[in-house]
């Protein structure tokens, strides 16, 4: 795919995150998933990290190497037209270069990147190492001439770091730096409800993404909250299972 190519589907994408209008993103983890969700009539799809694991026998938390993760997303990118976003994880160790050269050779044109850092026991970056990445992967994507769409994560709220009290502030603050250092969306991720959610689209700066439940979350609650990206993480996926494991156990 051409470098003209590549930006158009990420400027694509990036113009999908509208507040209070969030663009949905089915998180898939291979070509049929994809194709499902792109027959159902979405824009965009990004790739999770813990389904796709989970689909080839690995562990998530960078259970997998990161070709691994490459060669599933070129399945997709081949198999679709829309743009494709992926999750990351905090890098898989490697060097900001190496990551979008390595998406975008597959076709990607979004990341979602996280601050925990499984590699190294699940540490949780700095705000500022946190930020320091984010700017390593913009100067890449800069560098390759596509404007790739960086959805910056922090788990402040999944690890339950800091006071209680002080949690949102907090994670405001990390994220406002990885908006700072040219991130594209942010994602405080975690269920909040919508007194919380309204909260952090108020006071971050950039479209922020919320996790949801396709199976029993309300897209109305989100687009009230002024949510400007909706992705499932693993959650279609283990709806998914669920439902299998009934109707298999029926033939037990």
């Amino acid at each position: 795919m051409t470098v003209r190519s590549l930006s158009e589907l990420a400027s694509d994408l990036l113009a999908l995150h509208q507040p209070g209008d969030p663009v949905v993103l089915p998180t898939v983890w291979d070509a049929w998933s994809a194709n499902l969700a792109v027959d159902a009539g979405f824009a965009a799809l990004t790739v999770g990290s813990h389904p796709v694991a989970d689909s080839i026998g690995r562990a998530d938390g960078e259970g997998m190497r990161f070709d691994e993760l490459t060669t599933r997303v070129g399945q997709i990118t081949e198999s679709v037209a829309v743009p494709v976003s992926v999750d990351i994880e905090a890098g898989y160790g490697l060097e900001p270069t190496a990551v979008i050269d390595g998406l975008l050779a597959v076709g990607a044109v979004g990341l979602n990147v996280e601050d925990t850092v499984h590699s190294e026991g699940g540490r949780l970056r700095s705000a500022e190492e946190h930020a320091a990445y984010v700017a390593g992967l913009r100067a890449a994507a800069d560098a390759a001439g596509v404007p790739v769409v960086i959805n910056a994560r922090t788990d402040w709220f999944k690890g339950k770091h800091g006071a209680e009290e002080t949690r949102v502030e907090d994670a405001v603050a990390r994220l406002r730096l990885c908006a700072e250092a040219g991130a594209s969306c942010l994602y405080p991720v975690a269920f909040h409800d919508e007194a919380t959610l309204a909260r952090l689209t108020a006071e971050l700066p950039l479209p922020v993404n919320a996790i949801a439940r396709p199976d029993q979350d309300d897209l109305e609650m989100y687009r009230r909250a002024g949510i400007g990206r909706i992705s499932f993480g693993p959650t279609w996926q283990m709806a998914l299972g669920k439902q299998s494991a009934e109707w298999l156990a029926r033939w037990r």
